[in-house]
């Protein structure tokens, strides 16, 4: 006969619910909704990017040189000197430019370019670190010298020196383009390449230094013992594995893209002609310091607003994504 007591142990165990353990992912997605300071960054950039795609329907307004009512960006470029450097009102809730310009629009308009220099900027740094990072670790040898010497090189001149000679000899005269029905100038382009083509060093040293180590794993071996090519290796084995470096890296490269054109554009070498941004509605606002403070105050809070909450989810994805963090799930 069975024990009784080993029978109700049995039937307790089997009685408790089994606990599926979570797959990595789910443990960084859990790890990331507990910091607390990424929520409030994610948060705060939803917001954003609410502002700046649903406020252009709010933009809309009487132009007096076309005499008619306007809305969307033609409002955001319509110039009414009569109405010059007027303070925030009901008829512009933040107010009007030197040339009688609806800041207001200008910020909702300027932020869409804002947000897609800075994600496109990180893209192109994503980009070439990771390919320069991948190849200089997994061929080794004389190409890891020669990338490795170029990556230093690039690192000893300052990034917003390039940029600035850049901008200035490439941004000018390129003609304009249609991009999902609004015309931007080719400096656009000419500034995410040349941000992007400038910051690209840090991860390609940071994805070498875990190509390294992947390398050398059995999964590595085993695929190439199975005749995988290189190219498959490096992109179907090696970088997938390099995906947590890569993900907080792009977060933080659009903050940084976002600052770097704020920089060119108060310097009078970024974006040019009406397409506005929030680094080029800086520019001349230092005039007006004291006597027009909204010229600079708004543009240059939803600056400061979007770099913060992109800086909170980086450290944020950096937490959850690194598989020793001690940060309980």
């Amino acid at each position: 006969m069975p024990d009784s007591t080993a029978l109700n142990t049995l039937q307790d165990t089997a009685s408790v619910p089994s606990t599926k353990p979570l797959s990595p992912m789910e443990l960084a997605v859990r790890r990331f909704r507990k910091h607390r300071m990424a929520m409030f960054g994610l948060g705060l950039l939803l917001l954003l990017v609410l502002y700046v795609s649903v406020g252009g329907l709010l933009s809309q307004g009487y132009c007096t040189p076309l005499d008619q009512n306007v809305r969307g960006e033609d409002w955001a470029n319509c110039n009414d000197t009569s109405l010059k450097l007027q303070p925030p009102s009901g008829g512009h809730i933040f107010g009007t430019d030197v040339i009688g310009r609806d800041i207001f629009a200008r910020t909702v308009y300027g932020g869409q370019i804002s947000l897609l220099i800075g994600v496109s900027a990180a893209i192109v740094e994503v980009l070439l670190g990771a390919l320069i990072g991948a190849l200089a670790a997994y061929y080794g040898g004389w190409v890891d010298s020669l990338l490795m010497r170029f990556t230093e090189a690039m690192l000893n001149i300052p990034s917003l020196f390039l940029l600035i000679i850049g901008a200035r000899f490439f941004g000018r005269g390129l003609p304009s383009f249609n991009f999902f029905g609004r015309e931007l100038t080719g400096g656009v382009v000419v500034i995410i390449v040349i941000i992007g083509a400038t910051s690209w060093m840090y991860l390609a040293r940071i994805v070498r230094a875990n190509v390294l180590s992947l390398r050398e794993r059995d999964y590595v071996s085993a695929a190439r013992a199975l005749g995988a090519s290189d190219r498959r290796i490096i992109f179907t084995h090696l970088l997938p594995n390099t995906t947590a470096p890569l993900i907080v890296s792009a977060t933080l490269g659009v903050a940084n893209a976002i600052l770097a054109e704020a920089y060119v554009s108060f310097l009078g070498l970024g974006v040019q002609g009406a397409t506005a941004t929030w680094g080029n509605m800086l520019d001349g606002a230092y005039q007006y310091l004291e006597t027009a403070p909204w010229l600079w105050f708004f543009p240059g809070t939803l600056i400061l607003l979007t770099v913060l909450g992109i800086n909170f989810v980086g450290d944020g994805l950096r937490d959850a994504l690194d598989p020793y963090s001690e940060r309980h799930v």
